[in-house]
């Protein structure tokens, strides 16, 4: 009897005959494969930027330059574009912390940013940068790799519109001078994003109990 063992994760992508493989387990591998390849995938578009969202990634809200996603494994992806920071061209400071489960800085095709992965009880919370975009997110230790390949998907697929942006933020329609927020600081939000989980979680137990209510009541 034949033993298969799954050595890794087959992807086709949707750029010509590419073909992609992901490993089950090496984060920092996947990422690399994944941000080196050259693509021109967009099927969100606002104004002054586009990107790609993989099969699987829903919407589940927008306000401005903020958008909460969600994965097939129920996660929420927690995304903002820092136009402000594009726009000014802000350097990247972040420094690697190598008490961490993974903290490093990234830089493909011309383009930066970082992943930091910090374990909080007993789940992981990932702060991912590239080309003026931050998503986070908090997921289990089963979804985590599953979870970087999707945010790699949509960071690298980033394009912005210059024109665009020019007319938006020249013209102060963005009131970026008082904008002090820094996607290169991995702890700037590290409190408020927690904060956000653990409200929603608590609000959503909240709803179950009064939807129980209504059903006992009925």
């Amino acid at each position: 009897m034949k033993k298969i063992v799954l050595l890794s994760t087959i992807l086709l992508l949707l750029t010509g005959c590419s073909v992609v493989r992901l490993s089950d387990s090496n984060i920092e591998k996947n990422i690399d494969t994944i941000m080196t390849e050259k693509v021109n995938l967009h099927n969100v578009h606002y104004d002054g930027y586009k990107y790609y969202l993989p099969k699987g990634i829903n919407f589940v809200s927008k306000e401005d330059f903020n958008a909460i996603l969600k994965d097939s494994h129920n996660n929420k992806y927690y995304l903002y574009v820092d136009v402000i920071g594009y726009y000014h061209k802000i350097k990247n400071s972040y420094e690697e912390n190598y008490d961490l489960y993974l903290s490093k800085k990234l830089k493909y095709n011309k383009k930066n940013g970082y992943i930091q992965i910090e374990e909080i009880n007993s789940k992981y919370f990932i702060q991912y940068v590239f080309n003026y975009v931050k998503i986070e997110a908090y997921v289990s230790k089963e979804d985590l790799n599953d979870a970087v390949i999707n945010i790699s998907y949509i960071l690298r697929s980033i394009k912005y519109n210059d024109k665009v942006l020019e007319s938006l933020v020249g013209e102060n329609v963005l009131d970026y001078k008082e904008v002090e927020y820094n996607l290169f600081k991995a702890d700037s939000t590290k409190e408020s994003f927690l904060d956000v989980v653990e409200r929603e979680e608590t609000d959503k137990y909240k709803k179950d109990i009064e939807d129980e209510k209504i059903e006992l009541e009925d």
